[in-house]
């Protein structure tokens, strides 16, 4: 059975498409038809597969101008949270797989990370500037836990006294506080958590592998009690869905310790659009029309804008009342009042490989 044309009737069950299209490159396209001749039947849960892959660089450099960081480290493709939302679903049409299903459950594990990444960092041209790491695909998502790259590429950061940022919606990146503690105490690391919404039932449904809300407000006291600086991501705000949320956010986010905060309005890139549209259609059918009506109002009337400056914000009047009601929070709650500058002085190359370091 192709589990992935049954699943536009039936969404796969702690996964958050309810479809699994075709990549925008291929030459075919497949659609479900029933003809009546065989009665339904349960689709099994759709598994995990992971592969390995040989990466060429690790770390990827990027000149936007609204974005924060021009270098970042991606250690997974694909992502298992399963975030209906997510703005890195079309980058598997590159690989000829499935902005739907097939990014949350055909992942791709890069295992020899470490390797690019020391050979990378001992050029002599390298220039240290913080690597973001989550920027793209969740760094701590499920398998993390077998695979662990990340912690290897923390490892390796520390080493080296090389600043980074993390982003991330799991509550696995406590396993590394032995790693961030000490680094935060050299400026060398700001890590940020991403609470959408405080409501369960929704949370399960957007992102129906990422860590409960109240356990990601848990992970963010548990950094900060760590002496680890940690921000909040209300990522993204949704209008008419979660938007009621950002001040009850940001109020028990400050609470158990976050003194940085930020927000993206939802992004709807090419293959993105369509699958949160039947994400809506699925699960929020009552108020679909309503929230993409305010979404394309925020959007210059279509669905998304890929324009550097509003991309991230959007434009109009739901726009600015989110970014007014978003201010006004931060300032009565106490956030952003600090800086939290990295310390690019400390960074010292690797040892190149086992066999210098014996001289």
């Amino acid at each position: 059975m192709d589990t992935g044309s049954t699943s536009r009737n039936k969404p796969a069950k702690g996964r958050g498409a309810v479809s699994n299209p075709e990549g925008r490159f291929e030459r075919l396209n497949r659609d479900a038809y029933d003809d009546g001749w065989t009665a339904e039947e349960e689709v099994p849960p759709l598994q995990t597969t992971v592969r390995i892959e040989r990466c060429r660089t690790i770390i990827a450099h990027n000149d936007s101008p609204d974005i924060p960081f021009d270098q970042s480290i991606n250690p997974y493709r694909g992502c298992e949270h399963g975030c209906v939302y997510c703005y890195a679903r079309p980058s598997h049409a590159y690989v000829g797989l499935s902005p739907g299903l097939d990014f949350e459950t055909k992942l791709f594990a890069k295992t020899n990370a470490t390797k690019r990444l020391r050979a990378e960092l001992a050029k002599p041209g390298y220039r240290c500037r913080p690597i973001a790491l989550g920027s793209n695909t969740d760094p701590y998502q499920p398998i993390e836990r077998r695979y662990r790259i990340m912690r290897q590429i923390l490892e390796v950061l520390h080493e080296c006294e090389h600043p980074l940022t993390i982003v991330t919606k799991s509550a696995l990146i406590e396993r590394d506080l032995d790693l961030l503690a000490p680094m935060a105490r050299q400026k060398l690391v700001q890590a940020f958590v991403s609470v959408t919404t405080l409501d369960r039932s929704l949370a399960r449904r957007l992102e129906p592998r990422a860590a409960a809300p109240a356990r990601r407000l848990e992970a963010i006291r548990r950094l900060a009690d760590a002496g680890v600086p940690v921000g909040v991501m209300v990522a993204p705000v949704i209008p008419a869905l979660n938007d009621r949320d950002i001040e009850n956010i940001l109020e028990q986010a400050r609470g158990a310790g976050a003194d940085w905060a930020g927000y993206v309005l939802l992004r709807l890139p090419y293959e993105v659009k369509d699958l949160f549209r039947e994400w809506l259609a699925r699960h929020e059918p009552l108020r679909a029309e309503h929230v993409m009506s305010l979404v394309q109002g925020a959007r210059g009337g279509r669905d998304n804008d890929p324009n550097f400056g509003t991309r991230m914000r959007g434009r109009g009047a739901v726009a600015d009342l989110i970014e007014d009601r978003f201010a006004v929070a931060c300032r009565r709650f106490g956030f952003n009042e600090e800086e939290h500058e990295l310390d690019c002085t400390r960074f010292h190359a690797p040892v190149a490989g086992p066999q210098l370091a014996l001289f």
